[in-house]
Order: C-alpha cells, then sequence, then structure tokens
C-alpha cells in the first residue's frame, strides 16, 4: 500500500486494508521454512505528518501457520501486532552514501513522493514471529529410534528413548 506524501496531513488520518503476503511467504520460506502466513494480513494504521516526519501507527493482523522445532507438525496461532513508525526525510536525516553511524541506523527515513507501507507492514510480521516455533510449551518431539510423534502416545520403543530434537531446535 503506497501513500503519497502529499495526502499526508498535520490532523490524523485513518487507514484500513488487507495486505497481500505472497512476497512475505516467499521470503520466509528462504529459510528454515518455519512460518506462511495465511492469505492477506488485515492492516488498520492511523498516519499523519509532524513537519517532515511522517507518523505510522497501527497493528497487523492474520493467521500463520507454523512447523514445530520439536515435532515437526503444523499448528496455526494468531498474529497481532502492535506498531509505531517514525520515518524522516532521508535528506534530512543527513544520510549520505557509504557507511551509516550509529544514529543513522536508528533512524528510519523516506525518499521520493509516496511511502510504501508493503515493507514497514513485512518487517513488523517477522518481528513478531516467534523465535523457535513450538506447537506447545509441553511438546515431547520425536522418538529417537522410531521417529514417532510422542505427543500422540507412547511409541512402543525401550523406556530409555530420548525424545528427538529436530536440528532447528538445538
Amino acid at each position: 500500500m503506497k501513500i503519497a506524501i502529499s495526502d499526508i496531513k498535520a490532523t490524523p488520518q485513518h487507514l484500513g486494508y488487507i495486505e497481500e503476503v505472497e512476497e512475505l511467504n516467499q521470503r520466509l520460506a528462504r529459510g528454515v521454512r518455519d512460518f506462511q502466513v495465511g492469505r492477506g494480513m488485515a492492516v488498520e494504521v492511523e498516519f499523519y505528518r509532524a513537519g517532515l516526519d511522517l507518523f505510522f501507527q497501527g497493528t497487523v493482523r492474520s493467521e500463520v501457520v507454523g512447523s514445530c522445532a520439536r515435532c515437526l507438525e503444523e499448528y496455526p496461532f494468531p498474529l497481532d501486532r502492535r506498531f509505531a513508525v517514525v520515518l524522516t526525510p532521508r535528506a534530512a536525516a543527513g544520510v549520505a552514501a557509504g557507511q551509516l553511524s550509529a544514529e543513522e541506523l536508528e533512524l528510519s527515513t523516506y525518499t521520493g513522493e509516496e511511502v510504501d507501507l508493503t515493507p514497514l507492514v513485512y518487517e513488523e510480521t517477522i518481528l513478531a514471529l516467534p523465535t523457535r516455533p513450538l506447537c506447545g510449551e509441553g511438546c515431547r518431539g520425536l522418538c529417537t529410534r522410531c521417529g514417532a510423534n510422542l505427543n500422540q502416545g507412547p511409541c512402543g520403543c525401550a523406556q530409555a528413548a530420548e525424545p528427538v530434537l529436530h536440528p532447528r531446535a538445538k
């Protein structure tokens, strides 16, 4: 979703829309494929300007399917992330080509005549995802001998068998 800079006024404005997730899911699939975001994310955002700075705050909501790091089963969970972002014009921020200072790294900037909310929404979504996907804290994982999902009951192997954790879970 793109918003023209000239349309952003000092008075807060509200926008609700559905963000497409195909590109986000492609990015998520490049890694270990722990997550898939459900069709379209509901985005509610309020935006306004103060001088040259642009303020955005709102929520991102969707259903996400995770792949458990212990038992490898897929499990759904809701995503509900509040966000707040301030964008400063790149020229006013003093961000030049080359290396960035620590202060410049903390700034979010914009250039051009419009702001694209999609990268901001994607970033907030990725930040909201758990670092270690688990179907539940009590997940027992897989049997080291036969690979059975121990959440579904004993596997029949000797009791000395330890649950196997997927390499991502370590």
